[in-house]
């Protein structure tokens, strides 16, 4: 931005000097215009002047004597005040500037040789030659600055309007950058949130894992206990059952209601009756917690494989996911690393662009200190030209008549 700043200040600084130049070339040339067009009107109304003095009957009468006889010695006086009558008139159109032609003819006139008007002729004829002349060149010159400025305009104005492209191109770069750059940190904190998540979960699930083997290791060491338990009672109360696994419940119940009431006890010691009824109870107790056992222990089974499904789905999804951002995240990485070197490019070529205004515009300006005059003069020019042509033409068909 610096750069920019010092660039557009010194392109304004160097715009300011121009002006300044152009004003300061303008009022000198305004100037130097309008004492050429009075010098140039002067020297017209002189030559009218001239053309009228020569083209006087009596001058002509005096021009067609022009023979060594006599009658030129009874004209010479006539002939000697006419041309110190036209020197007059060229010599007032002096008065303001001196011109080379206007000398040249004095001259001729002032001389007292003969053959002095075929001289004013030839002058008359190269004078002619000569506007002629500057005229075809004014023309040309004009064409070429009005081309040559068009041209330079044009080039100034496409070059003005790559800048302000590029400009905005390179806004626009650094909006999406960073738009980029907001992507790319959200990529990353999610991909570290996911992994966290991930390691939460491997954790969690190594220690529900954990909990659910002590748990179903115990509840297994429990049935077994239990089922000891009965089958030892059962070895006892009901050795007919006790032969296989462990009796069931119903087994029990079915066996202490056949058994007969026992009679009243003898009056001495009799044979040891078992207490069935009270043996049923506790096997009925112990049946009940054994399948309370195997009831938990068929819950933790299916807890565990539900959690161990939910945690595989889990870092399934966790991994597709990181897949999907970490190849998200390389893709926004390297773009912003093109774009990065694309507005790298664009701020190269934004600084030679501005380097191209700025020699364009001086360019321009040149062409304005050299074409300006004459672009805003060249039809007073040529009119004036032209009115000179024509008194010259005017005055060498009178002195070619006086010949």
């Amino acid at each position: 931005m610096k750069e920019d700043v010092d660039d557009t200040a010194n392109a304004l600084a160097a715009d300011k000097k121009f002006l300044a130049e152009l004003e300061k070339g303008c009022a000198t040339k305004t100037k130097e215009w309008e004492e050429r067009s009075k010098t140039r009107a002067e020297e017209l109304v002189a030559l009218a002047d001239t053309i009228k003095v020569l083209n006087d009957d009596d001058a002509l009468d005096l021009f067609k004597k022009t023979l060594p006889t006599p009658a030129f010695l009874q004209t010479r006086s006539s002939t000697i005040n006419m041309r110190r009558r036209a020197i007059q008139v060229l010599k007032s159109a002096r008065q303001h500037g001196s011109d080379p032609h206007l000398d040249f003819i004095v001259l001729s006139l002032s001389s007292k040789s003969g053959g002095h008007f075929d001289k004013i002729v030839t002058m008359i004829d190269e004078m002619v030659a000569l506007l002629t002349r500057e005229q075809v060149e004014d023309e040309v010159k004009k064409a070429w600055c009005g081309k040559t400025m068009d041209k330079a305009e044009d080039e100034q104005k496409a070059l003005e309007r790559k800048v302000a492209d590029l400009v905005t191109a390179q806004d626009d770069g650094k909006d999406t950058i960073e738009t980029l750059s907001d992507e790319i940190e959200a990529l990353i904190d999610g991909i570290k949130k996911l992994d966290k998540q991930v390691a939460e979960a491997n954790e969690q699930r190594h220690e529900e894992n954990t909990e659910y083997k002590e748990s179903m290791a115990g509840n297994v060491a429990a049935k077994k206990l239990l089922e000891l338990a009965k089958d030892r009672l059962a070895q006892f109360y009901t050795p007919k059952l006790a032969k296989g696994a462990a009796a069931s419940l119903a087994d029990v119940m079915m066996h202490s209601a056949s058994m007969a009431a026992p009679p009243p006890p003898p009056e001495t010691w009799g044979a040891y009756q078992k207490k069935s009824e009270e043996s049923g109870g506790v096997v009925m107790m112990l049946t009940i917690m054994i399948k309370d056992v195997d009831k938990e222990i068929t819950e933790s089974k299916v807890e565990e494989e539900e959690a161990q499904k939910e945690y595989e789905t889990l870092i399934g999804d966790s991994a597709m996911k990181r897949r999907r951002d970490t190849q998200s995240l390389g893709d926004k990485e390297s773009s912003k690393a093109d774009l990065e070197e694309v507005l790298h490019r664009m701020a190269k070529e934004e600084k030679s662009t501005k380097m191209e205004v700025v020699a364009t515009a001086e360019r321009l300006r040149d062409l304005h200190m050299e074409c300006d005059w004459l672009l805003s003069n060249f039809q007073v020019r040529k009119e004036a030209r032209s009115g000179e042509i024509d008194a010259l033409k005017n005055a060498k068909a009178v002195l070619s008549g006086a010949e």
